[in-house]
């Protein structure tokens, strides 16, 4: 079972005043810069098979931190630009004011019914959450026949969108959503199985990302996976 690991852009600018969306030319601020070397670094210990990111500057600025970490330590990972990973397209909320944003009517919806969101000349939340989790899916199923069970591939992408994979992951409806944190550069992973995915960690900011490789066994080689849940919780190491 190969595992995806959900990355998040590292911060910019307009990250928490302002809703970004699909604004062209956002890049990463110092802060998101010193994020994604940081992330990078964190990252270094695992031969990625693949980086795929949103075509949009944060990401792709992000990701390109992560693939250089690989290529120095001598790897060279597929590289992909995923349309259906695009930020969820807000419409006319696109470069409004959070404080603004807040005062509307369907700021209560997105909040409460996210489902029944469709932002004005833009994008349902429920179609976002569609096309991301068929786009990861896909993927996951493509890597894991091109580079078999072991693989480890990252996708880059932004909050909402990986919060409505998570959600699908978890086994929870759109509307709980909102429960979820993801931080900006923090990294998430799920490992699909046949039966069911897992999900291995949500919004980690920290530690050693290295442990979501599947685990070896005495004899070096890879446990092989299973879709049945652990009985206890297992050792950790992400081994199921």
């Amino acid at each position: 079972m190969a595992t995806v690991l959900l990355l998040r852009h590292g911060l910019t600018a307009m990250t928490g005043p302002v809703l970004a969306g699909r604004t062209p030319g956002v890049d990463l601020d110092e802060r998101g810069v010193e994020q994604a070397q940081s992330v990078a670094q964190r990252l270094a210990g695992i031969a990625l098979s693949a980086v795929v990111t949103s075509p949009l500057e944060r990401c792709a600025q992000t990701a390109k931190r992560v693939l250089a970490m690989q290529h120095s330590e001598g790897r060279k990972p597929v590289r992909r630009s995923e349309r259906r990973l695009l930020e969820c397209d807000y419409g006319d909320w696109t470069g409004q004011k959070i404080a603004t944003l807040i005062k509307h009517p369907l700021w209560k919806v997105v909040q409460a019914n996210p489902s029944a969101a469709t932002f004005p000349n833009g994008e349902s939340m429920s179609a976002m959450a569609s096309r991301a989790v068929a786009a990861i899916r896909r993927l996951d199923a493509e890597f894991e026949s091109s580079f078999g069970p072991d693989a480890v591939w990252l996708a880059c992408s932004h909050g909402d969108v990986i919060k409505a994979i998570l959600a699908d992951a978890l086994g929870m409806h759109l509307d709980l959503f909102q429960r979820i944190v993801v931080d900006p550069c923090s990294v998430s992973a799920i490992r699909y199985t046949s039966g069911r995915p897992f999900v291995l960690t949500l919004n980690e900011a920290g530690g050693d990302p290295a442990r979501f490789v599947p685990p070896r066994t005495s004899q070096g080689r890879r446990r092989r996976g299973s879709s049945d849940a652990t009985i206890g919780g297992g050792a950790g190491g992400g081994s199921v």
